[in-house]
């Protein structure tokens, strides 16, 4: 066992709707022939009940896997497009993944490199007295509709855990560079980013910020850059990471795919993504090199250890990748983003108000979905309460906490109903039971028709459930997914 400074776990989400860029190019084409050049390919798409916080709560599961989360002790979850101005984000994230309250959380924003520099941060602090800490970054941004930076955004997520011990990559440093560089800005309430001309960015932004920050971070650890074994440099523009590489003396072998094709820049998100892709395929010995751009550059450099080997494990970014449905429905695309209203019915006028005391006292069992178990009988039901629910021993005052949400389940009955409002009907939803007892009503999401059938294997995942549209509160709680 060694006790060094690295990443000790890794993982990433990428939603299940991959928006056909065709389809978009079929619909606004008439109006901008230039996007014909950017209709190649699909990118990322959330539904309608996800968001960066749901996102990071998922990267984070596929980093931590079976992982015991008592070992974290700071979370940090960056983004430009976070849902809250005035609610810590993390802190959701946190109760989501059933963390202790004495875990330190806080959210990073303001630039496309809050990831990059959250991460950066993160590493310094574990090398002093910190604990283990999760980095998440997760992006959903909105882009005008027909504009390029429709085509080429994407949404995911993606999570680091970092720390001392027997890392599966070390941290050999990195440095950062900062300038007031403007290629693109949003102020405040304002839903689209404002671009700069593509060729200055190009030129006097990539070109020497970039280059110049790789220069640096390479002379302070006294290396080569033809030593480096894969470079992410997460630009989707056509051409901007070969040249940079080019520039830089980067092998042009050695570049990240930067899932331009399959994904799209996921922004803040978007070099975390790209570093656990390039992890999963990484082998012991290889040299990584991690580039962050925003207002400045940040670089980080990591050594793979042989832990990589051990760690290897199903799922994660290519899991993701692999898992999705084609979606060529450019006017549900533009719904889901509320970027075009439809009538929605009578169905859809009641009234979401969220009692903030209950959701406080309830809040492992709204957020972190904890039921109970009796200590006595060992029956376990969802939600947790004072009187067993087991039929031939009402105990009182013997359940314990346990969570559910890891738990695999299976369908007991369902319906798919079109009369309730759903803003993607029909909606799923029925009696599910987890594997080793307790049963819940749930939605069943990420579902097609066949897809749910009684017995079909489930897994939960952490989602919107409604939005407060008057005051402006979202209610997260979790629903069942197809498992395979």
């Amino acid at each position: 066992m060694t006790d060094e400074t690295g990443i000790l776990a890794f993982g990433g989400y990428v939603p299940r709707l991959r928006l056909q860029r065709s389809s978009v190019f079929a619909s606004v084409g008439w109006f901008n022939p230039g996007l014909k050049g950017l209709a190649r390919g699909e990118r990322a798409a959330s539904s309608w009940d996800e968001d960066p916080i749901t996102m990071a709560v998922e990267a984070a599961r596929d980093c931590l896997g079976d992982r015991d989360r008592s070992e974290i002790a700071r979370l940090s979850l960056a983004s430009t497009t976070l849902p809250n101005a005035d609610r810590l984000n993390a802190g959701i994230v946190k109760e989501a993944l059933n963390l202790g309250d004495d875990v330190a959380a806080s959210d990073a924003a303001g630039s496309l490199r809050a990831g990059t520099s959250a991460l950066m941060l993160a590493l310094d602090a574990v090398g002093g007295s910190a604990g283990n800490v999760l980095c998440l970054s997760a992006e959903r941004r909105k882009a005008a509709p027909g504009s390029e930076s429709e085509l080429l955004h994407g949404d995911a997520s993606a999570a680091i855990l970092v720390g001392r011990g027997e890392p599966v990559a070390r941290y050999l440093g990195g440095t950062s560079l900062t300038a007031d560089f403007v290629d693109h800005f949003r102020e405040n309430g304002r839903d689209f980013d404002y671009f700069w001309e593509a060729r200055w960015i190009r030129d006097e932004g990539y070109s020497k910020l970039v280059v110049a920050a790789i220069g640096a971070a390479l002379d302070k650890l006294s290396l080569k850059a033809d030593r480096i074994d894969r470079a992410i440099l997460p630009f989707v523009e056509k051409g901007v990471a070969d040249q940079l590489a080019k520039r830089a003396g980067i092998r042009p072998e050695a570049l990240v795919d930067p899932m331009q094709a399959t994904v799209g820049s996921a922004g803040a998100a978007h070099p975390m993504l790209l570093l656990a892709y390039a992890l999963e395929q990484a082998q012991p010995g290889e040299i990584l090199l991690v580039a962050g751009f925003g207002q400045g550059c940040d670089v980080l450099l990591f050594e793979v250890t042989d832990a990589i080997l051990a760690r290897r494990k199903e799922g994660g970014v290519s899991a993701w990748l692999a898992r999705r449905k084609e979606e060529s429905n450019y006017i549900k695309f533009l719904f889901f983003r509320d970027l075009i209203g439809l009538d929605t019915g009578a169905r859809a006028e009641f009234d979401q108000k969220v009692p903030l005391t209950a959701l406080y006292r309830s809040r492992k069992a709204v957020l972190g979905l904890v039921g109970g178990r009796c200590t006595k009988t060992g029956t376990v039901q969802y939600p947790k309460s004072d009187i067993s629910v087991n039929p031939n021993d009402h105990s009182v005052g013997t359940q314990e906490d346990y969570p559910f949400a890891e738990r695999r389940a299976k369908v007991l009955t369902y319906t798919a109903d079109s009369l309730t409002f759903s803003p993607d009907p029909p909606q799923y939803y029925g009696m599910i039971e987890f594997e080793g007892g307790g049963r819940m009503m749930a939605e069943i999401v990420d579902c097609d028709e066949g897809d749910v059938a009684v017995g079909a294997p489930l897994r939960m995942m952490f989602r919107i459930k409604a939005r407060d549209e008057m005051r402006g509160f979202t209610k997260y709680f979790w629903k069942a997914v197809p498992a395979a």
